[in-house]
């Protein structure tokens, strides 16, 4: 069986402590993750979805999943701002245009450049708008964009956004945005419930010309679908599935304490254990036909949010307190909600709050 251990130039688990040590700090305070992008760095981790031709390490999408896994247990917020900059990097390697890969793969090996994805008006957010919320005009020299991207994250720290927009005739470009042009104006980032510190927010585009060798991809239909998203869909579950394991260690600890929590211990990490089993095994494309993407994101957002939930119950009035691990994992688990979720994940989870669910 393939090791589902990431791959890094330095040991993970000294990473993985230092970010357990400040995720609370940066939740608190609501500040940009720079160090921790560094230590991320420093640990090798920038370049695993870089081409090896590129001087990147190029794992694998099962070991990317389980580096997911293993960083959002320590640190969601430095988690997810990854996740953007890999999206960014996975679309950006997936290109046929050379130019664009040979400008910008190299310096995002490391931290010298900060990309991120501005695409959601693109696949689950305000596609059933009658105008598009980007339109872009074809000139001599490349596209020019105007309108704006809903949700960005990042997008005051980034050099680049990997965003698209439509064109007249209905077909779509996928480009790499400079951030220095003057038309591109992020907004304030918004205040979130959890992961304010992933400093998300709208971002503004006024005749924005971007040059063709920036292209990513189109003018095309639906150009989304002829891009390369890496892990994909996974990528949600593994990183509920690292919140999970965060509030499994957290029951261990209590246990450890209160023997009346072993019981709800022991069925909390057998249900994690059996999802990251099965996640692992879709990944490398040898699950059943029942753990599809759907199902494994249904059983990872349940766990997530009835695992830390069950941490704050163990807790009791101490994990109510702000700046509490047990408060802040209920919040940052509700974000599997809202964060790219399917609606039939949705549905299944309204059915499962309403106690509907069959089985």
């Amino acid at each position: 069986m393939a090791s589902n251990s990431p791959p890094t130039t330095q040991p993970i688990e000294p990473l993985l402590k230092r970010l357990a040590e400040t995720t609370g700090e940066l939740d608190q305070q609501q500040i940009w993750p720079s160090q921790q992008l560094r230590w991320l760095d420093e640990a090798g981790v920038l370049g695993w979805t870089v081409p090896r031709a590129y001087g990147g390490s190029e794992i694998s999408a099962a070991e990317l999943v389980a580096g997911y896994e293993q960083l959002s247990a320590a640190c969601l917020t430095t988690t997810f701002v990854l996740t953007q900059r890999n999206g960014a990097i996975q679309r950006i390697a997936g290109s046929d245009n050379e130019c664009v890969r040979d400008t910008l793969l190299p310096g995002l090996v490391h931290a010298d450049i900060f990309a991120t994805v501005g695409i959601s008006h693109l696949t689950t957010s305000r596609q059933h708008v009658a105008k598009p919320v980007v339109s872009v005009r074809e000139t001599a020299a490349g596209f020019v964009f105007e309108g704006f991207m809903p949700w960005v994250t990042g997008a005051r720290a980034a050099d680049y956004i990997v965003s698209g927009g439509t064109l007249d005739d209905g077909r779509q470009v996928l480009a790499a945005i400079k951030t220095d042009h003057p038309g591109v104006q992020p907004q304030d980032p918004v205040s979130l419930m959890a992961l304010s510190a992933t400093q998300t927010g709208a971002v503004k585009l006024n005749d924005v010309e971007v040059p063709r060798d920036m292209l990513i991809a189109g003018p095309v239909e639906q150009v989304m679908k002829q891009t390369s998203g890496g892990a994909g869909s996974f990528t949600t579950s593994a990183l509920a599935l690292g919140v999970t394991n965060a509030a499994v260690t957290s029951l261990s600890n209590e246990a450890a304490r209160r023997p009346d929590l072993t019981e709800v211990h022991e069925q909390f990490a057998l249900s994690a254990t059996q999802l990251a089993e099965d996640l692992h095994a879709a990944t490398r494309g040898e699950a059943g036909a029942e753990h599809t993407a759907e199902s494994l994101r249904r059983r990872a957002n349940s766990l997530a949010l009835r695992s830390t939930q069950a941490v704050l119950t163990a807790t009791k009035g101490a994990g109510y307190v702000s700046g509490h691990p047990a408060e802040r994992a209920v919040r940052e688990a509700m974000f599997f909600l809202v964060w790219s979720c399917p609606q039939p994940v949705a549905a299944a989870a309204l059915k499962e709050f309403a106690c509907t669910m069959e089985g």
